[in-house]
């Protein structure tokens, strides 16, 4: 039998971060991201795709890894998708696996995040693993435990999209709603990584690329307080 994706530790000494990603080519980014990580202490990577960004994580190339090979990553203690919700009827005293995740993170990433999904979060939607995840964070912090002397749990989203959607009027609405009535800036739980300007997959020139990965993973080390490892530190000095 598999194992329960449910079953997920709440206190095993780590730093706990949900890396994310929706319908954008950018999420190409995780595997990087990843590996990135990989030079910090105690931290344990849980990634949710939701159906579309599967889509560009599987096997293509190597930029491009399965989701198999990224699952072998010591720092990727899971992966999820839509069907791991539903994968067996629910009965009561069943856990719920978006409450389960919310419960277990300290940060959740969402890199990136498409215009598509940038829109259901400032409607409230939530019809797949990772909205649902977002619309049951605990905003006001009376439910969760925050750990590691955090003050509160922050989701940090990175919007990738096309130019023309990013300058859609439509667009600024959402982001306002996120930065300012929902931004960290203004007590709340939302830090937005605004796109970059440069050319795009498809083609067209503009504002709309996911911000380098390097400037999210900045981020996620400020915001949890991440130490290097040992051995990063080794393999540093050594280099120079």
């Amino acid at each position: 039998m598999p194992k329960d994706k449910t079953d997920i530790p709440l206190d095993d000494g780590k730093y706990h971060m949900l890396l994310c990603a929706s319908g954008s080519v950018a999420t190409i980014k995780i595997p990087v991201i990843v590996a990135a990580l990989g030079r910090y202490r105690n931290i344990s990577i849980r990634i949710i795709l939701t159906k579309s960004a599967t889509a560009f994580l599987a096997g293509q190339s190597t930029e491009q890894p399965d989701l198999h090979t990224i699952s072998t990553s010591p720092y990727v203690d899971g992966i999820y998708e839509d069907e791991d919700e539903w994968k067996q009827p629910w009965v009561r005293g069943n856990k719920i696996l978006h409450i389960e995740l919310r419960r277990w993170a300290d940060i959740m990433v969402v890199a990136p995040l498409s215009a598509n999904s940038l829109a259901k979060i400032a409607g409230g939607l939530c019809d797949n693993l990772l909205l649902s995840t977002i619309r049951a964070w605990d905003t006001t912090g009376e439910l969760d435990l925050v750990r590691h002397g955090l003050e509160k749990k922050v989701i940090v989203v990175a919007p990738a999209m096309n130019t023309a959607m990013w300058k859609q009027p439509i667009t600024a609405l959402h982001v306002k709603l996120l930065e300012n009535d929902w931004g960290v800036d203004n007590g709340g739980w939302i830090q937005v990584l605004r796109p970059a300007e440069k050319e795009l997959a498809c083609g067209d020139t503009g504002i709309g690329a996911m911000t380098n990965f390097q400037e999210i993973v900045n981020v996620i080390v400020t915001r949890l307080g991440l130490e290097e490892s040992n051995d990063a530190v080794r393999n540093l000095e050594s280099s120079q």
